[in-house]
C-alpha cells in the first residue's frame, strides 16, 4: 500500500504536535521548585503540579529542592583564644525559601553554605577560651546560627539550625585537664573536710559554753534557793525566839522549859553524831535533864518575882511516877559529908 505525500505530512504534523505537547507540559513534584528561562533569562518559578511553558522558547533553568536539607560539616582544626588546638565538626540544616535567588545569586549552593559555616565555626570558637568552649556549646550553636543565617539571607536560604557535634582537644591536653579536675576535686574535699572539722569544733565549744552557762545558772539558782531557805529558817527561828521572849517576858515558865530543853536536846544530838566521837560518857541520868529544866524554871520564877514555893512544879522520875518534891539542880555543887 503506497502512502501518499499528504498522509506523510499529516503524520508529521501529528508527531510534531505530540512533541510540542511533551515539550510544553511540565510536572513539578511536591517539595521542588523549577525556574523558567526564556532565551536564557529568568521569567518565573513553577510551583508543584502541572505547568505549561512555551516550547522551544522557554526552558527549565534549575530544579531546586525546597525541603529542609542537612549539610554535614567535616572535622576541622580550631585554635582557641588561649592557644589551645581542638578538632570540631558540625552539622547544618538549611531550607530554600526563594528559588530564583538560590539559583541565580550564588553558584554551587551547598559548597557555599559549607564553606561559610566552616569559616564561622573557626571564627566563633577561636574567640573563646578552652574552658568556655567546652562548657558553652549551646551558646556556640546560637552564635553560629545567627551569623550564618544572616550571611546566607541574600541567597534566599534560611539556616534553621547549626549544631556542634563533637569537640576533641588533644590527648595531652585531655590528660592535663583530667589531672586539673582531680586536683580541684581533692582541694574541694580537703576544704569541705576542714570546714566540717571547724564546724564540729565550733559546735563542741558552743556546747561546752552552754553547759558551763547552764551549770553556773543552776549553781546560782541553787545558792539563791539555799540562801532563801536559810533566810526563811532564820526568820522562823527569829519569830520563834521572839514568841519565846514574849512568853518569858509575860512570865510563862513552860516556854522557858521548852526552849532550854530543845536547845539542850539538839546539843546532845550533835555530840552523839560527831564523826570524831566514838564513845560519849555522860555523867548524868535521864531524869537529870528534866530536873535541870525544873531548876531553870525555878530561876525564872525568882527573876520574875513570882512565889510559887508553896506549889512546887511536879517532877517525873525515871519510873514514870510523879512526885511533888522540889527539883534538884544538877548543876549545883554537891555538899560534902
Amino acid at each position: 500500500m503506497d502512502i501518499a505525500g499528504f498522509d506523510i505530512v499529516v503524520i508529521g504534523l501529528v508527531l510534531l504536535v505530540i512533541l510540542v505537547l511533551f515539550a510544553g507540559i511540565k510536572t513539578v513534584p511536591q517539595g521542588y521548585r523549577y525556574t523558567v528561562e526564556r532565551f536564557g533569562r529568568y521569567t518565573r518559578t513553577l510551583e508543584p503540579g502541572l505547568n505549561l511553558i512555551v516550547p522551544f522558547i522557554e526552558r527549565i533553568g534549575s530544579k531546586l529542592n525546597v525541603m529542609e536539607q542537612v549539610l554535614d560539616v567535616p572535622t576541622q582544626e580550631v585554635i582557641t583564644k588561649d592557644n589551645a588546638s581542638v578538632s570540631a565538626d558540625a552539622v547544618a540544616f538549611y531550607q530554600i525559601l526563594n528559588a530564583a535567588q538560590a539559583a541565580y545569586q550564588v553558584a554551587n549552593l551547598e559548597n557555599a553554605i559549607l564553606n561559610l559555616t566552616m569559616t564561622n565555626i573557626r571564627s566563633v570558637m577561636g574567640s573563646m577560651d578552652l574552658d568556655e568552649l567546652l562548657s558553652n556549646r549551646e551558646a556556640i550553636n546560637d552564635r553560629l546560627l545567627r551569623v550564618v543565617d544572616e550571611a546566607v539571607g541574600p541567597w534566599g536560604i534560611k539556616v534553621t539550625r547549626v549544631e556542634i557535634k563533637d569537640i576533641q582537644p588533644p590527648k595531652d591536653l585531655v590528660d592535663a585537664m583530667a589531672r586539673q579536675m582531680k586536683a580541684e576535686r581533692e582541694k574541694r574535699a580537703q576544704v569541705l573536710e576542714a570546714e566540717g572539722f571547724r564546724n564540729a569544733q565550733i559546735l563542741r565549744a558552743e556546747g561546752a559554753k552552754q553547759s558551763a552557762i547552764l551549770e553556773a545558772e543552776g549553781q546560782r539558782e541553787a545558792a539563791y534557793r539555799e540562801a532563801e531557805a536559810r533566810e526563811r529558817l532564820a526568820e522562823a527561828e527569829a519569830k520563834a525566839t521572839r514568841y519565846v521572849s514574849e512568853a518569858i517576858a509575860a512570865g510563862d515558865v513552860n516556854a522557858i522549859n521548852y526552849f532550854v530543853a530543845q536547845k539542850y536536846t539538839e546539843a546532845l544530838a550533835q555530840i552523839g553524831t560527831a564523826n570524831n566521837a566514838k564513845i560519849v560518857l555522860m555523867p548524868m541520868e535521864a531524869s537529870s535533864l528534866i530536873g535541870s529544866l525544873g531548876g531553870i524554871g525555878a530561876i525564872a520564877r525568882e527573876v520574875f518575882g513570882k512565889d510559887d514555893s508553896r506549889n512546887p512544879p511536879p517532877r517525873t522520875n525515871v519510873a514514870g511516877t510523879t512526885r511533888t518534891t522540889p527539883p534538884v539542880n544538877p548543876f549545883a555543887p554537891k555538899e560534902e559529908g
